[in-house]
């Protein structure tokens, strides 16, 4: 029996690299561009066009029978895909999740659809699930969602679209995910950054919103993820300086010579 082996007792070097990402912004802003310039990515996809990807996607759904209720839903879906990432051998090194907003939207139908009970039609919402079943259920499916996508040894996106508030006179007055907050709340907190892409004109502006603490340069010790946060406004911080190990020598001062006045007078 191998027996546990303690770490040495001395100064280490920092490595620390973000792996879990939330990408929010508009329509054509840059999201999935970004997401895609991580290495080896494979997409969880909403939108219905995975095979137009230019990167490997599954198309994240759930599949109905004629009458309507769900054959194959995408809880099931996704619990599959993550036991394959987990357990099979491949080169994948990151996931995206194209977007979050439908994700959990058909979650929520998914819900519906089990909890239902049989013989009814479908039920629309989780407040029509009796002692508050539906919304721990939903609870329960997001929470292990997101856990489940953490424990991974893989990068995670999620991606997320925006929508803008408007103050009293109809002007935009801040950006943010379509998410509601509960949920921007619960992904954000289990992500290491928040970006926020924008195209303005002919360019396209990454920078971050939120983040879970300072990242440095000489500290981020991949190099393929150092180079993409590089390109995002805020994300890293230029390397630490070494601290002086010896402490720097002090000349002494010159001692100052004071001049006492002989006359008590002056003293008071």
């Amino acid at each position: 029996m191998k027996l546990f082996k303690l770490p040495e007792n001395k100064p280490q070097v920092p490595k620390d690299t973000p792996r879990n990402y939330f990408i929010y912004g508009e329509t054509m802003s840059g999201k999935s561009y970004l997401a895609n310039e991580f290495p080896n990515p494979i997409v969880l996809n909403t939108d219905g066009n995975a095979e137009a990807n230019s990167v490997p996607s599954i198309q994240l759904l759930n599949d109905k029978d004629k009458s309507g209720r769900i054959t194959n839903s995408v809880i099931k879906q996704l619990g599959e895909i993550l036991l394959a990432l987990q357990t099979q051998e491949h080169s994948y090194e990151t996931v995206v999740i194209d977007v979050i907003d439908d994700v959990i939207e058909m979650i929520k139908i998914a819900v519906c659809d089990e909890l239902t009970p049989p013989g009814k039609p479908r039920l629309k919402s989780l407040s029509e699930i009796p002692y508050g079943k539906g919304y721990d259920f939903f609870n329960q499916a997001i929470t292990e969602l997101v856990i489940d996508l953490k424990a991974l040894p893989m990068n995670v996106i999620y991606i997320s679209r925006q929508i803008s508030e408007y103050d009293d006179n109809g002007n935009a007055t801040k950006d943010k995910p379509s998410l509601k907050d509960k949920y921007v709340n619960l992904i954000n907190g289990n992500s290491d950054l928040m970006i926020h892409t924008e195209k303005i004109g002919n360019n396209y502006n990454r920078e971050v919103d939120r983040k879970r603490k300072t990242y440095y340069a000489d500290q981020v010790d991949d190099k393929a993820i150092l180079k993409i946060l590089s390109t995002i406004r805020g994300a890293v911080e230029p390397p630490r300086k070494q601290q002086e190990t010896t402490k720097p020598v002090t000349k002494p001062k010159k001692q100052e010579t004071v001049e006492v006045s002989n006359n008590e007078d002056e003293l008071f």
